[in-house]
């Protein structure tokens, strides 16, 4: 059977993005969906991917959006919904530039605020745990936890370019400290305000070269460090420029914003 796909890049997260009515029933999608994320996204065996997008038409001015990791794990994704909203637009499916996106996070509303560049709401952070209390592997000292939609551990290094992203990764995604669900790893730097940021994810088991909640919760972490300010200019791993507004609410962060590149990429089809 083919199946008919569009390869999507948000800062160099990539996605195979699929649309359409499911080939089986609602009951057997999310199954369905998770073997064709850990198939199509295999690195040099298929198209190769970070994340599957399942995206659909839902209602007149909004889309739904399902994302899985590379090995098939159901969440929520930063990166991947701004790409989702851009196909959706460029594609014609939404006409207008302000939509919303159904999501295992709510409804997000979305901007499209130019060509390959899109604005969206992210979920309301709960409880942002400054310093969280932890045994950290060095070079490590202060680490930041918070959930931007999935669980993410901040944290201030030096050195960043040079830092071993991968082995310090691994070793944070699974710290007890962030218990059984884990969390992904933000690794960041500051100069001059402006905040560079490299994420280890969960799900890829990698290093990934840009990482939209990472983002988002690296700068909500830092700005209410006092490091930085709303907006907080963030650099992704290969360079791509975002931007991320939020407020504070007590213990809550409302009004949460975040702004970077999404395209597509090619279009395709393969044979599964």
């Amino acid at each position: 059977m083919k199946i008919n796909f569009i390869k999507m890049s948000g800062a160099g997260n990539d996605f195979v993005l699929l649309t359409g009515p499911a080939l089986v029933s609602q009951k057997g999608q999310s199954a369905w969906l998770k073997k064709l994320a850990v198939k199509l996204c295999a690195q040099k065996l298929a198209v190769g991917a970070d994340g599957l997008l399942y995206v659909n038409r839902a209602g007149s001015n909004a889309i739904s959006m399902r994302y899985f990791n590379s090995d098939g794990s159901e969440t929520f994704c930063g990166n991947g919904s701004r790409c989702s909203a851009w196909w959706a637009y460029a594609s014609g499916l939404i006409k207008e530039k302000k939509f919303y996106l159904k999501s295992v996070s709510g409804d997000l509303p979305v901007e499209i605020v130019s060509r390959e560049m899109v604005k969206m709401r992210m979920p309301d952070v709960e409880v942002v745990s400054l310093y969280h209390n932890g045994v950290w592997p060095p070079p490590l000292k202060t680490v930041h936890f918070l959930n931007t939609g999935v669980p993410h551990a901040v944290a201030v290094v030096e050195n960043l370019d040079k830092l071993d992203v991968c082995a310090l990764g691994r070793s944070m995604r699974y710290n007890k400290a962030f218990g059984k669900a884990g969390a992904n790893a933000d690794f960041v730097s500051v100069k001059n305000g402006f905040v560079k940021v490299r994420t280890y994810e969960r799900g890829v088991e990698a290093e990934t070269l840009a990482c939209g909640t990472g983002i988002t919760a690296s700068a909500i972490a830092l700005g209410l460090c006092g490091g930085v300010g709303s907006p907080v200019k963030i650099t992704s791993k290969n360079g791509e420029k975002f931007k991320v507004w939020y407020k504070r609410d007590g213990e809550r962060v409302t009004d949460i914003y975040i702004q970077g590149p999404a395209k597509i990429v090619f279009r395709g089809t393969m044979e599964i």
